[in-house]
């Protein structure tokens, strides 16, 4: 994703990382890096496998990318 001409990459990452910090990081501030790295776990899990997205038609990633009813 690094790069020139590489934009269009980076809007998606942009967009999830925003997900990630308004629902998951300033949320629940944590208290160092070990509640940290399970809270972001946490949220990519949910994020990933029970979490509708609009772009997807009301469905989670997971379900698309794997090819699951």
């Amino acid at each position: 994703m690094a790069g020139r001409g590489r934009a269009l990459d980076n809007v998606f990452v942009e967009c999830l990382w925003r997900t990630v910090k308004y629902d998951d990081v300033y949320l629940q501030p944590d208290e160092d890096g070990g509640h940290l790295q399970e809270g972001l776990q946490r949220n990519f899990g949910f994020y990933n496998h029970a979490r509708p997205h609009q772009r997807l038609n009301s469905r989670v990633p997971a379900v698309v990318h794997f090819g699951a009813n």
